[in-house]
């Protein structure tokens, strides 16, 4: 008994009545073909139950077979942060939509040369920078423009992908202000990366409108870094009545180091965060925080680079408030 042959884009062609250029072009959604000519040829893939094979139309495209998404970092240790997997995931879907391979990849913060090295792979359709640095981007080669996106700040040939955080932190500020707290301290994400800026200056804008004198100590987006934050913040200002972290992991580490030196809260201190992860609402007391779109980022910034989308300059995502017990 003879094993059952694939059907192969000749076929296509040849059932359709057209050569296999223009089977090719409708096929692939590369070049110009009438409608009538479509219907026929997508008739034939139907008929056929013709598969595209990724690799082949990649030779043809030149859009390659895989989607990288890099993650710049101290270390390795930053694959492991649940905002990647989040990415990573809502990328993973967008790429087996169109038949593409997703790879993952830590980037050495004090190595902006190995994202180069990276977009010079063999085999690479797009490229998804998470935690980007304006020197790294800058390394892009000119043969990746187009096919490439970061998610947090841009570059003059990178697209950006972001949340809103300076009106997500304005939000939380102000929210903390009108609930009657003025020495408000804030935890912020790591200095190296610069989408923090704008969170960080949003916090000053709403104090300085509000009369009050900016707390501010450096975090790290870890819960470890949030309990000994809250240490350092009641140790250099004890009269504080609210901190704001830049993450909830971070603001759940605040809870932990506030209630470890006996501080109530919200009675003697609000907490807020930013992100409203899954476990914000499952805290004692249940986290105030603003929301961040991480899946519609990572799903847009996937298709600008596989789809060839116009995105050029910065896309921000709105960021809600969510009032829960903590402030």
């Amino acid at each position: 008994m003879t094993a059952e042959r694939t059907a192969t884009l000749d076929d296509v062609a040849r059932a359709a009545g057209v050569s296999r250029a223009t089977a090719s072009r409708v096929v692939t959604g590369q070049g110009p073909a009438s409608q009538r000519t479509r219907d026929r040829v997508t008739a034939a893939v139907a008929a056929l139950g013709y598969v595209p094979d990724a690799s082949a139309r990649a030779l043809v495209t030149r859009t390659g077979t895989r989607l990288a998404i890099a993650v710049i970092g101290h270390t390795a240790a930053v694959l492991d942060d649940p905002y990647v997997g989040r990415v990573l995931t809502s990328a993973a879907h967008v790429a087996a939509e169109r038949e593409v391979g997703v790879s993952l990849h830590w980037l050495p913060l004090n190595d902006p040369g190995s994202l180069a090295r990276l977009a010079d792979g063999r085999g690479l359709g797009g490229l998804v920078v998470v935690n980007p640095t304006r020197p790294a981007l800058e390394t892009v080669p000119r043969a990746l423009r187009g096919r490439v996106a970061a998610v947090g700040v841009g570059a003059r040939h990178v697209p950006s992908f972001d949340v809103d955080n300076r009106s997500g932190t304005d939000g939380v500020v102000r929210h903390l202000v009108r609930t009657g707290r003025r020495r408000i301290a804030m935890v912020t994400g790591p200095s190296w990366l610069p989408c923090g800026d704008r969170a960080v200056e949003a916090y000053r804008q709403v104090l300085r409108e509000s009369g009050g004198e900016p707390r501010v100590v450096p975090g790290d987006f870890t819960a470890p870094r949030g309990a000994d934050a809250a240490i350092e913040i009641m140790a250099r200002w004890p009269d504080t009545d609210a901190v704001f972290a830049l993450s909830d992991l971070t603001a759940l580490g605040v809870l932990d180091g506030l209630h470890a030196l006996g501080v109530r809260v919200p009675g003697d201190v609000a907490v807020a965060g930013f992100d409203d992860i899954a476990f914000a609402g499952l805290s004692r007391p249940a986290l105030t925080t603003s929301t961040h779109p991480v899946e519609e980022i990572a799903t847009a910034a996937a298709r600008a680079v596989l789809d060839r989308r116009d995105t050029s300059g910065a896309t921000f995502y709105p960021s809600a408030l969510v009032v829960r017990d903590s402030a």
